[in-house]
């Protein structure tokens, strides 16, 4: 029935959607890159085929300068999908799905995910520079939704599945579970227990695996062997250089955050959507055939995996050059995005740390230092300093660009100047590229999972006990006239024949206006009933629970566990006490 309260799943069936819902993800994240391919190839090289290695750069299209209009070609089916059947689509997807997390009850549409994966498919395939990990996000988020949606469960359990969603596509789109769950964790889920963590995990390994069984067990990127930093004198200045790197990052970061707001409050003055996302994206193609021309490379389009992978094996080595396509990418990335394209921004950053970490390194090789640096080892951690940087997500930065590469000597570096990325950037941008877009909509996002330690305080610690028990046959009256109440709030529990009857809650206002006054009332007259009854040992999670599930104005603490009289009574707690306990453990933390 409607009014029916939704069921409590229990944990195992719980992981068994789970276990269904990695499979379908990383069977959709499969269809997606596949699907990517085939408009990538139909578009740019003129054949129907879906294999598409986006770690190696396109060759020129046969179209010669018209390649400039493919982007815009593009841009009208884009806008065409999103206008009309899911604007959820537009964006990079990942504010999208923390508004419906904490504003939604984690309800996300079932079409969003088939819109966002054509739409998104086209934008990327036609040349537009956003990443393919944001639509997946969306897409594995958009069924895990529709799961809870079907099977009618609470809304936390169906939030699991939502964040389970999400770290199950991230985690098949790049090979990396551990940085999936991370990524969950750190970014979608409200609250960390076994109940929300296992589901997740579940999701997570089983959409790698199936991604692993389609695209083989090779990272994402090939690094060749390297030592971040040799043992000796040398590496404090290493280090030190490294955390200069991070120090980059996040003004880079930051920047790049602004700087994408700032496209799309641009685009926004053009009122008609398709004229605004075809201007953006032929901008976009100009600037593609102009590296072309000019240094022999798209190097912006799509997703820009072939240019990390160059920048990786030593490829592109040249300050000016990483210098440019740091610019140019992110510029790209603001033109498509802030126009209206459908795609995420976890690539588009990776590749600007990656031109950014190596450029830096070239930048002090060419000064002429008395060590060589590495140039793909600072491309790594400048790609982990933006990501951290810009998204927030410094835990799943660390273990996904190691997850990626899989070099170990990188972590400790990683960690060095992710830190600092993430410091530089809360200075200049309290906001992260994600919450920003939701905080302009008046959607504030939590920036911190605060441990609620309030809930496991027993009711003795939050009751009121200066309390007053007295009979229902007392005059009501004769209890308003009494002195000694300072103009404080009192609380009195009632009782009828050594039974708890109800409660009263007296205020000053209530005093003044009887005062005089001749009602002829008793106590147990004017009582409300609307109370519950706790034991001094209970947590104030359940009493707070029992509280809301019988809509009760106050609960009642007593001593023991047997029948409660009301001789048992030691205090009371309201909504007032609860807040007051909240309010004094959030003092625990950092403001």
């Amino acid at each position: 029935m409607d009014g029916e309260e939704p069921r409590q799943l229990r944990l195992g069936q719980l992981s068994l959607l789970a276990l269904a819902l990695g499979v379908v993800t990383g069977l959709g994240a499969v269809l997606f890159r596949e699907l990517i391919g085939l408009i990538h190839n139909l578009l740019f090289t003129g054949q129907a085929l879906v294999h598409y290695d986006a770690n190696v750069f396109t060759a020129p299209a046969p179209w010669g300068p018209m390649v400039i209009l493919v982007p815009v070609l593009g841009a009208l089916a884009v806008t065409f999908l999103v206008s009309n059947f899911a604007p959820e689509a537009k964006g990079h997807g990942v504010p999208e799905v923390m508004d419906a997390i904490y504003y939604k009850a984690g309800v996300i549409r079932p079409v969003v995910a088939l819109v966002k994966s054509l739409a998104s498919a086209i934008a990327i395939g036609s040349g537009a520079s956003v990443g393919r990990e944001g639509p997946i996000i969306q897409i594995g988020s958009a069924l895990g939704s529709t799961l809870g949606q079907i099977i009618r469960m609470p809304a936390g359990q169906r939030i699991a599945l939502v964040a389970a969603g999400a770290g199950a596509g991230i985690a098949s789109t790049f090979n990396t579970p551990i940085g999936g769950v991370m990524f969950a964790i750190e970014l979608m889920m409200p609250e960390v227990s076994v109940e929300t963590f296992l589901p997740v995990a579940i999701a997570t390994g089983t959409a790698t695996f199936v991604g692993r069984w389609f695209f083989g067990d090779s990272p994402a990127f090939q690094v060749p062997p390297l030592q971040a930093m040799e043992v000796g004198p040398s590496a404090l200045v290493v280090l030190v250089l490294f955390a200069a790197l991070g120090a980059l990052a996040g003004i880079v970061a930051a920047g790049f955050i602004r700087g994408l707001h700032l496209a799309e409050d641009i685009f926004d003055r053009i009122k008609y959507r398709y004229l605004r996302h075809m201007l953006g994206m032929l901008l976009v193609g100009v600037l593609i055939y102009l590296l072309l021309r000019t240094v022999g490379q798209y190097y912006v389009d799509g997703v820009g995996y072939a240019t990390v992978q160059a920048v990786l094996t030593g490829q592109i080595s040249t300050f000016w050059l990483l210098g440019l396509l740091c610019v140019c990418k992110a510029l790209a990335t603001s033109l498509s995005l802030g126009s209206g394209s459908s795609g995420g921004i976890f690539s588009p950053s990776l590749f600007i740390g990656a031109t950014l970490g190596g450029g830096f390194a070239a930048l002090f090789n060419s000064a002429g230092l008395p060590m060589q640096l590495s140039i793909p080892a600072f491309a790594m951690v400048g790609m982990g300093a933006v990501v951290g940087g810009g998204t927030g997500a410094v835990m799943t930065a660390v273990t996904m660009i190691f997850e990626m590469t899989r070099d170990y000597s990188i972590v400790m570096p990683m960690i060095v100047a992710v830190a600092m990325s993430i410091g530089t950037r809360r200075v200049l941008s309290d906001e992260t590229i994600y919450t920003l877009k939701l905080v302009r909509r008046g959607r504030a996002i939590p920036k911190a999972r605060h441990a609620n330690m309030f809930l496991v305080r027993s009711a003795r610690d939050v009751m009121d006990s200066d309390i007053q028990v007295l009979p229902a046959q007392a005059s009501f009256d004769d209890y308003l006239r009494q002195p000694g109440h300072a103009g404080r709030l009192r609380h009195v529990v009632v009782s009828d024949e050594g039974r708890i009857y109800g409660v009263i809650r007296v205020n000053t206002g209530l005093r003044r206006g009887l005062e005089g006054a001749d009602t002829g009332v008793s106590l147990g007259e004017v009582a409300s009933r609307n109370f519950t009854v706790v034991p001094e040992d209970e947590t104030a999670f359940d009493v707070i629970r029992r509280m809301w599930r019988r809509n009760s104005i106050m609960a009642v603490v007593v001593r023991g566990r047997g029948i409660p009289r009301a001789s048992d009574v030691v205090g009371v707690i309201t909504k007032e006490h609860v807040a007051d306990s909240v309010a004094e453990s959030i003092k625990a933390y950092p403001q």
